[in-house]
């Protein structure tokens, strides 16, 4: 591709935008080593709180401070990558082999290194192995976000641990200056909205629970009429283009009907339900328990 001169515009957005990245690590990393010395942050300074033990005597240890700057900022950003990096592997359709050589780039970048030990990992396993783990990873992703929610809720209806490398690690706050009188409003209202929260994620796991109960009823129901014999005669199938499936392109077995009227096989149909829960022919969203399996149909 052709190579031109980099006008004005174009080097002061890269140069505003390498200045914010480097104000964004440095403040970061300026808090890390704040925390880590036991001293206050700049938004505990401003809010005039400080850090403490579960006793509420000490300030915490260089031990639990350590372990609190790891948990917030190492840990999160280390289970991102090996989720992504290990999601990714998992959907590629072409595994270099394992044991092939490191490139140099590999020894200083720490994510080629993780992303090349995860590369070697996902060589060893079958294409069943992981079919069977995409799924579980997808479940460790969600459970992940799941946790972040719960942790939130609970942080509204307690008022301690904002984080979760502060629950882990066992650090709350006290503020220097006294009670103030809206101090039980305060509270209040935000226990209020931790219980709505928590009572919004609880019906949200409950309707997908559900929809997980109907596509594994689905799958039963499939497997159960897959190998049924067909009630309708080759020829017949033959002689009329209407009793053909438009997945399969043969005579249509088991027909199955949408909630839109269209017909199909009931093995095409419940296949495509898996990966899209629409109608093939008119796009129409419906759920795969609505499938309706015709029997004795002409």
């Amino acid at each position: 591709m052709p190579l031109l001169p980099a006008n004005q515009p174009q080097l002061i957005r890269a140069s505003q935008k390498d200045e914010y990245y480097q104000n964004f690590l440095r403040n970061n990393a300026n808090e890390a080593f704040q925390t880590f010395a036991g001293y206050q942050t700049l938004g505990e300074e401003y809010c005039n709180i400080v850090q403490v033990d579960p006793t509420k005597r000490r300030v915490p240890s260089r031990a639990r401070r350590g372990a609190l700057v790891l948990l917030h900022s190492l840990v999160p950003y280390l289970l991102d990558k090996v989720l992504v990096c290990l999601e990714n592997e998992l959907q590629a359709e072409n595994v270099r082999v394992h044991g092939a050589p490191s490139t140099p780039a590999m020894l200083w970048n720490p994510v080629a290194y993780l992303r090349a030990k995860l590369h070697s990992a996902v060589g060893l396993l079958t294409e069943a192995q992981k079919k069977a783990l995409l799924p579980v990873l997808l479940s460790v992703q969600q459970g992940v976000a799941i946790l972040h929610r719960v942790h939130v809720a609970l942080f509204y209806v307690s008022g301690a641990f904002y984080h979760l490398g502060k629950r882990a690690a066992g650090i709350s706050y006290l503020r220097v200056h006294g009670a103030t009188g809206d101090d039980q409003a305060i509270h209040t209202s935000y226990k209020f909205l931790g219980m709505v929260s928590l009572l919004q994620l609880s019906l949200t796991l409950a309707l997908q629970f559900n929809n997980f109960r109907q596509r594994q009823r689905a799958r039963q129901e499939w497997k159960l009429h897959r190998n049924l014999p067909s009630s309708a005669k080759p020829s017949e199938a033959a002689d009329s283009r209407t009793s053909r499936c438009i997945l399969c392109l043969e005579q249509r077995r088991h027909s199955t009907t949408t909630p839109c009227g269209h017909l199909f096989c009931w093995e095409c149909i419940t296949e495509w339900c898996n990966t899209k829960a629409e109608c093939p022919l008119c796009r129409e969203k419906f759920q795969p328990q609505r499938l309706v399996y015709l029997r004795n149909y002409k």
